[in-house]
């Protein structure tokens, strides 16, 4: 009993002390969050956006990789050669390209310039209509499935605020017709292929829609638009498309490369990585499973084509 009696009153304040821990942990939760909501930063403390009922705000995304997992002319090009208009062998050089495109995360001139140059010489002589009904099926076989669903909520907030949104692409302009208008976008900048009486001509009309030339496009349409570039927004992967998230006032790094992701930190720019599959800090490193996909749709194509023949 003597050992119970010298056991009960230290069972007694060990209970008392754990209530006054409880209670003192509680008030520093309390403390803290009060804290970190004083200290919270700016971007918290916003305004909501976008503006609700501002019309003279508008958005603009990038396409390969900001709206769309890609690029837009390889899942084109995987379309047109279902459809015979080209050989295996270009089939692979597309495959090469793409793959290199989501190792590295970015895009090199001269790898976009040889996707765009196959892409001119395959469709030269077609006629622009059958191009953009034949764009139509391809969105749906390669496209739809890979849109990023968190850049497509972003499109949409902008649209549910009664926002005008826009793509903005080195894509031709008739596949980012077809996008935005599958994604219910207001419309798309593209590069123009030349055409006379509705045929290609396998030219270019001036360059592809491509770094300053985004800027200058976007410009240019907000002054027709009537729009305060200061109020509009702009989202990219890459650090191409600098020059037009710097003219907007709300510029946004959507699964950036890594040049872009240090000038969005310098300038203190919003980031968003939708990528799965691998962590925020490996940018340009692809999952496993995307390298696959790539690998074995590029290795089924040429096995079916095979079997054709």
């Amino acid at each position: 009993m003597a050992a119970l009696g010298w056991l009960t009153p230290r069972r007694r304040s060990a209970t008392a002390r754990s209530v006054l821990a409880g209670e003192a942990s509680a008030e520093a939760a309390r403390k803290s969050r009060l804290e970190q909501e004083a200290d919270a930063p700016a971007e918290a403390q916003e305004p909501e956006f976008p503006v609700h009922g501002d019309d003279r705000a508008a958005a603009f995304f990038d396409l390969d990789n900001t709206v769309m997992q890609g690029a837009a002319l390889f899942h084109f090009g995987r379309g047109l050669y279902k459809r015979k208009f080209f050989e295996t062998r270009d089939l692979a050089r597309f495959a090469w390209q793409q793959a290199w495109f989501r190792l590295a995360g970015v895009e090199d001139p001269e790898h976009m310039q040889d996707v765009r140059d196959s892409a001119l010489s395959i469709v030269k002589g077609h006629r622009v209509s059958e191009l953009k009904s034949i764009g139509e099926e391809i969105y749906d076989e390669y496209m739809a499935e890979r849109i990023w669903p968190g850049t497509r909520a972003l499109a949409q907030a902008h649209l549910d605020a009664g926002q005008k949104v826009w793509l903005v692409t080195a894509a031709p302009v008739e596949i980012a017709q077809v996008i935005a208008r599958r994604l219910g976008l207001t419309g798309a900048l593209g590069t123009v292929a030349e055409s006379v009486a509705g045929v290609y001509t396998g030219r270019l009309v001036g360059e592809p829609l491509h770094g300053p030339a985004k800027a200058e496009a976007v410009r240019a349409l907000a002054a027709a638009e009537g729009l305060d570039l200061s109020r509009c927004a702009a989202y990219s992967d890459s650090h191409n498309d600098i020059p037009m998230l710097s003219l907007v006032g709300h510029p946004y790094a959507i699964n950036p490369d890594a040049k872009l992701r240090r000038h969005a930190r310098e300038m203190d720019w919003r980031l968003r990585d939708y990528r799965t599959g691998r962590k925020a800090a490996k940018v340009g490193i692809p999952a496993a499973a995307g390298v696959g996909a790539v690998a074995g749709g590029t290795a089924a194509a040429i096995a079916l084509h095979r079997r054709r023949r």
